[in-house]
């Protein structure tokens, strides 16, 4: 692919597995640059493993210069200790972009589901086998936080490409939409 490509480094948040993905994007054609997975010691301590997350996001964007990050959103669930654990290691794989000055985009697992697969409740096997249709890969995937995040990279593209993709976004409301339409009115 050529220099003018968009690479985009996706991000499956964790405080013990955080899964990573980056796609480089040419025209029609993606391609997979990069899938694994930064495995994070239990036993180590909690502000240690933030460090080594925001390293490891650190040297993958030294690496592969990626124009844009995407992170999966962490999921609501019932334990606030998690959730808190979860966000801290969200927060500091965020600030790691943010601080190279890379567009940050965050997206639900729902959405990412949906966008890979067509169906948001779909399970990781069901998202990881669309990933290899999508990517023509042959081998099999060691853990599903890797493929998560290579999904959440594959969903960022396709919302950024997407035909739904328009300017209502930066529209407000109505009365603006009218004076950037004007001949979307019909008067009877």
């Amino acid at each position: 692919m050529q220099k003018n490509n968009k690479i985009i480094l996706g991000i499956d948040p964790g405080t013990l597995f955080m899964g990573y993905g980056l796609i480089e994007v040419g025209g029609s054609q993606v391609r997979l640059l990069e899938l694994g997975v930064l495995k994070l010691s239990p036993q180590k301590d909690p502000y240690e493993r933030l460090q080594l997350i925001h390293r490891k996001v650190a040297q993958l964007i030294g690496e592969f210069r990626p124009n844009d990050f995407a992170i999966e959103a962490p999921f609501f669930g019932k334990n606030v200790q998690s959730m808190l654990k979860l966000g801290r290691a969200q927060g500091v794989a965020i600030a790691s972009a943010m601080h190279s000055g890379i567009p940050v985009t965050e997206y639900s697992p729902k959405k990412v589901k949906l966008a890979i697969t067509g169906n948001g409740n779909a399970d990781k096997v069901q998202v990881w086998k669309m990933i290899q249709t999508i990517l023509n890969i042959k081998s099999e995937v060691e853990h599903y936080d890797a493929s998560d995040a290579l999904a959440v990279a594959i969903c960022h593209h396709f919302q950024d490409n997407s035909f739904l993709h328009t300017n209502a976004k930066k529209l407000n409301g109505w009365g603006d939409f009218l004076k950037k339409n004007p001949g979307r009115l019909k008067l009877k």
